[in-house]
């Protein structure tokens, strides 16, 4: 009985083993084809990725930009590759499932690295459309610098002061973005005033004439002075100079050496910039004078304190 049952088991298996080797004879035709398919794509992504590094090193892309980019298609071609190479091999449920799974990865990373994957978009947008370069003076977020880095991720600006800040690309691509540089030709505002004795005509003429020969003042546009409100102590003016802007320093430079003009003239032909100064006025109506205040003891007598007390304080003449 044993027996029987040892040959049946031996025969089912040849059955089963020649069977296998029909299908695999069957399927050599297709597995040689997909194995040509995949070194073709192989090589195919490689030419790809070369003909992208060179394209885009023709332009101005970012090189870390044009890296990506060269990555991504290289993984496109790969990918394709591999869809083909399971068709071929009539793997249809597998490739159901892998185009199943990888739409799950790509949402679950996608969610995962939203953050990071709008970044690197951003990054790639400021990298096509170049707003601004290395070294331009640029004003973005409240950040005020001259860029120094600009990678896919992140833009390094160096602060006035000295401080290097991480600025998201995101952030950047998003909101509103000044690029000094690029605006040639700036104006510097100053305010100041001069008494109310002073004639503003004198003023604006001696003050205009100072600082026309400023080094640094542009040509193009000549100064302009317009007063602008009566102060508490001052008529108020409005001076503009134009000048080309270069670096952060040109300007710093600039506002030192048109207010030391300012000075100087002013000094020559005695215009006074007033301190601030405030009148006491003690004969409106309804009040008292000065000298009603003060008793001929010298002694002004202030308000009685809570506790019925007088106190009295002495006015030095």
């Amino acid at each position: 009985m044993r027996l029987v049952n040892l040959e049946a088991l031996w025969e089912k298996a040849l059955e089963t083993l020649e069977s296998w080797a029909d299908g695999f004879a069957a399927w050599l035709p297709h597995l040689a084809v997909a194995l040509v398919a995949a070194v073709l794509f192989v090589f195919l992504g490689k030419g790809v990725r070369a003909a992208a590094d060179r394209g885009l090193a023709k332009t101005s892309v970012h090189e870390a930009a044009r890296d990506l980019l060269a990555r991504l298609l290289h993984f496109a071609v790969l990918a394709t590759g591999l869809m083909v190479v399971l068709s071929i091999l009539e793997l249809d449920k597998a490739v159901t499932s892998v185009l199943a799974g990888a739409g799950v990865v790509g949402l679950a990373v996608g969610f995962a690295f939203q953050d990071l994957a709008g970044n690197l978009i951003s990054g790639m947008g400021l990298s096509m459309k170049r707003p601004f370069g290395i070294g331009d003076v640029i004003e973005t977020n409240d950040v005020f610098g001259v860029a120094e880095r600009i990678e896919l991720r992140t833009t390094t600006i160096r602060t006035p002061d000295g401080k290097k800040v991480l600025v998201p690309n995101r952030k950047i691509f998003q909101d509103v973005l000044v690029n000094h540089t690029d605006n040639v030709l700036r104006r510097l505002d100053f305010a100041c005033g001069v008494s109310y004795a002073e004639d503003l005509d004198q003023v604006e003429q001696v003050t205009l004439e100072a600082v026309a020969g400023v080094e640094g003042i542009s040509p193009e546009k000549e100064p302009q002075l317009f007063f602008t409100a009566f102060g508490g102590s001052s008529i108020d003016y409005e001076l503009r100079v134009w000048f080309e802007y270069g670096a952060q320093r040109d300007l710093v430079a600039l506002r030192d050496r048109v207010l030391r003009a300012i000075k100087h003239a002013y000094d020559e032909r005695d215009i006074t910039i007033p301190f601030p100064i405030r009148t006491l006025d003690f004969g409106i109506a309804g009040g008292a004078t000065l000298a009603e205040m003060l008793p001929r003891d010298g002694r002004a007598k202030a308000p009685s304190g809570g506790n019925g007390a007088t106190a009295e304080r002495r006015v030095e003449a």
